[in-house]
């Protein structure tokens, strides 16, 4: 097994339009080096340099100038674990996965300890020899299936977080004859730690949706959101009358799949070191594009 090592440092070059910037300016409004990270550097020891020489971010850099900041020191609690992972992209600072249904995103204290996708990027950074510190970037809920980014270090997480675009394929139950936008406020169910329901008192909450192909009764749509909270898209089309099929909690029907039918297939965020967008697509799993036919 191979594997990128994760970043342990981030090195700038100084342009000229930067030149006789305060470093501290440069670092985190030129660059996004949020003041943590910052703070956590200057406490280590030629934590922060130019070409190699130990600088203060109260200081001037110059045009053509090296920054060199170390990163925080890798730290997860996560205990490695033989959780099979489908890779899409690997590099320094990113890890992208295609996660199936029935996996869990995060360990919990109760329930899901050793047996979540942490628990198994844990295990393959541990066993390529590498320290780790993961951050999921779009957490995904156990049953729902695609692509989770993740970040191996804090500089990666927080750029990644500002830019990211997901886009959802869910199959409903019904027909959607348009597209549309679903505006509507999300809160607790009563007292369940889980479920949730529109409610005037919520937080608000926005899905956009369109409508791909109607079936048998059932919709796929194309889903995307100005908003994340916990359930949004289940919740909201079983608030419109066409929950999601397999979606029991909130209406749908469980005889076709056992699961909701929803799947995170594309992904796409700016990547802070490269400076571009990367994009990238997982296809419908086959429990899913099987309602189709």
């Amino acid at each position: 097994m191979s594997s990128v090592k994760a970043a342990t440092e981030l090195n700038f070059a100084v342009p000229s339009e930067c030149d006789g910037m305060p470093l501290q300016n440069f670092l985190h409004r030129t660059k996004g080096v949020s003041q943590r990270i910052i703070r956590s550097a200057k406490r280590r020891e030629l934590g922060i340099t130019a070409d190699g020489e130990h600088m203060r971010t109260v200081d001037f850099i110059r045009a053509g100038q090296n920054i060199r900041i170390l990163l925080p020191e890798p730290s997860c609690t996560a205990e490695p674990a033989d959780i099979e992972l489908d890779i899409v992209y690997e590099d320094e600072h990113y890890l992208i996965l295609n996660k199936g249904s029935g996996i869990p995103v995060h360990p919990t204290s109760n329930i899901h300890i050793n047996d979540t996708l942490l628990n198994g990027i844990a295990r393959y950074m541990r066993e390529c020899g590498d320290l780790y510190s993961v951050s999921i970037v779009n957490r995904l809920d156990r049953d729902t299936s695609g692509l989770v980014l993740t970040a191996k270090n804090a500089y990666a997480a927080e750029l990644a977080a500002r830019s990211v675009e997901k886009e959802y394929l869910a199959v409903c139950e019904g027909k959607l004859d348009a597209s549309g936008v679903i505006d509507a406020p999300i809160a607790r169910a009563g007292d369940s730690i889980i479920k949730r329901r529109v409610f005037e008192d919520g937080v608000r909450a926005v899905t956009h949706y369109r409508p791909l192909k109607s079936f048998n009764g059932l919709t796929l749509a194309s889903i995307s959101l100005d908003t994340g909270r916990t359930h949004q898209i289940r919740v909201h089309f079983s608030h419109i009358g066409h929950p999601l099929a397999g979606d029991d909690m909130y209406g749908g029907a469980i005889e076709l799949i056992s699961r909701q039918a929803l799947h995170c297939c594309r992904i796409s965020f700016v990547h802070p070191i490269l400076n571009k967008r990367l994009d990238f697509e997982a296809p419908l799993p086959s429990d899913m594009s099987e309602l189709l036919l």
